[in-house]
């Protein structure tokens, strides 16, 4: 095997965490297509979980939930037009940023049963390589042993301008759109279920004052020097 195949063939995982806001999932979907790579959003997955949850009218416990996460058919399908998700036999993409969706999410998420179940649909995803998955656990939980893992930041205000841009028409200021990423920000990071945390290995990249072309810029640059170095081990 030649050096050029030998890179051509080393798949790796790229893992992405980060708060709400800090740029996560429009990167790893620029950095999958930069890549030739498959983007998962996790977090479509506990969205859609979330979703299955307000319609079914259940209960936040394991017990009531644990149905729903087994049993409901929740695929992730890539189409030209970017991932959509499917929830039964129903495309539930644009419902999934609902605010009662947002509201709920944390709390879903955060069940024993969600994490565990959904974790392991992840791994299944990822098992060969080639994947960029983006959330709040991928690098300590999902995959710990990612071949180049990232955990975004960006200031509060900041994250807090780009998410009432991306709702659009909100009658939220500012400043409330502050206080909720804070509160979700101490939620994430105080669960006992797969807290938000930098892995130990993992590089902090600061994207306040950064575009989505120079984050994307900066972790396709890592990534090669990963990809480059894996098939060095092989070669």
């Amino acid at each position: 095997m030649d050096a050029s195949s030998a890179v051509e063939n080393q798949k790796i995982v790229i893992a992405i965490d980060g708060p709400s806001g800090s740029g996560k999932s429009t990167t790893a979907r620029r950095v999958a297509k930069e890549l030739g790579y498959l983007y998962i959003d996790t977090g479509a997955m506990y969205r859609a979980v979330a979703l299955a949850v307000l319609r079914e009218d259940r209960a936040l416990t394991n017990y009531d939930v644990e149905p729903i996460v087994r049993d409901y058919r929740l695929e992730l399908v890539i189409t030209p037009e970017g991932q959509r998700t499917i929830l039964g036999r129903e495309d539930v993409t644009e419902e999934l940023r609902s605010p009662k969706v947002t509201q709920l999410v944390s709390a879903v998420s955060a069940l024993p049963v969600v994490r565990e179940v959904l974790s392991k649909r992840q791994r299944e995803m990822g098992r060969h390589g080639g994947v960029v998955m983006d959330g709040r656990d991928i690098g300590t939980a999902v995959f710990p042993d990612a071949e180049l893992k990232i955990f975004l930041v960006a200031s509060l205000e900041e994250r807090a301008r780009r998410r009432l841009a991306e709702l659009g028409d909100t009658s939220l200021t500012l400043e409330q759109m502050c206080q909720q990423l804070y509160e979700r920000d101490k939620y994430d990071s105080e669960r006992l279920i797969s807290p938000l945390r930098r892995a130990p290995d993992a590089v902090e990249i600061d994207t306040s004052e950064m575009s989505i072309e120079e984050q994307t810029e900066r972790i396709v640059q890592l990534a090669r020097e990963r990809i480059a170095a894996k098939s060095r081990s092989v070669v």
